[in-house]
């Protein structure tokens, strides 16, 4: 459970005061901007090799964010027609480093005993989730109309069914190139950036866990337009049966229920079979990375 000093929510970026550069690093082509669309700062990394291209927190490998929220926010845009990555690193309750990342640049989902890489896919087209498998001509760098996205990420549940590993903290991110960040956030609530806060408290979504951005984390929105027709919303892992296992990308308009249970899923045989291959891994192998 978070501390009370990351409840309901954490800025990460305002926490760690990223604009000052003491408790964050950051290497290459890195700059803060003035969106005009977002109406305030957000960070450009960009550079040809996400290696040395990149904003990392906290600061050095030694330390730790030491975030236990549940689910964390990233708002982000890809660079249209170009390629990212993202690396996080979580610790278990074991005392574990486990390795996510996801990127462009992944064809195809891969895992080791410390290291998860998901392909991450910037357009789905409808019907392209029938078997719970990636439609292999979406991979590939951002379409040039790529938009402003809500990535959630169920820290725990991530763990749980690709590793049966139990979560138990956030350690450090890495955003390398090419991007543009708005910010970061951890929470143990499901934020519903399409419902106000006023639609929120006549539907009691509070008792469901769900509640609505918070301000500071919000994109805006014109008068008369809707959050869903104007960004993506991306939850991974997403509720129901047809869960894209070895991809991230949009599935739906809006978040589902939330489920208590951190494996909220139904997976097929084949799934199932795949999936207990890694976890007869005894020791981490080398992945092979584009970089």
């Amino acid at each position: 459970v978070p501390a009370a000093w990351q409840r309901p929510y954490l800025n990460i970026f305002k926490h760690f005061c990223v604009e000052e550069w003491k408790r964050s690093a950051r290497e290459g082509d890195v700059a803060a901007l003035t969106d005009a669309r977002l109406k305030g700062t957000v960070y450009r990394i960009r550079g040809s090799v996400p290696a040395s291209n990149y904003l990392q927190l906290p600061r050095t490998g030694t330390q730790s964010l030491g975030l236990a929220g549940r689910y964390l926010y990233l708002l982000f845009r890809p660079m249209p027609r170009k390629h990212f990555v993202v690396h996080l690193d979580v610790t278990t309750q074991e005392n574990q480093v486990v390795r996510i990342s996801f990127s462009t640049f992944f064809k195809e989902f891969k895992s080791t005993a410390t290291w998860l890489q998901f392909p991450f896919l910037c357009r789905a087209a409808e019907g392209s989730l029938g078997d719970g498998v990636a439609r292999r001509d979406l991979v590939g760098a951002a379409p040039a109309d790529v938009r402003w996205t809500c990535l959630v990420l169920d820290l725990p549940s991530i763990l749980s069914l690709y590793l049966s590993r139990r979560y138990s903290h956030l350690k450090s991110v890495k955003l390398c190139s090419n991007l543009l960040v708005k910010n970061l956030c951890t929470s143990d609530l499901v934020f519903d950036p399409g419902v106000t806060f006023s639609e929120a408290r006549r539907a009691n979504l509070a008792c469901r866990g769900v509640a609505p951005m918070p301000r500071e984390m919000a994109f805006p929105v014109p008068k008369g337009q809707k959050w869903h027709d104007l960004y993506d919303y991306i939850r991974f892992p997403s509720e129901g049966s047809k869960l894209p296992y070895d991809s991230i990308q949009k599935i739906c308009p809006g978040p589902a229920a939330v489920s208590e249970d951190p494996q909220p899923v139904t997976l097929t045989k084949a799934v199932r079979d795949r999936l207990s291959l890694i976890h007869q891994i005894t020791s981490p192998k080398a992945v092979s990375a584009p970089w």
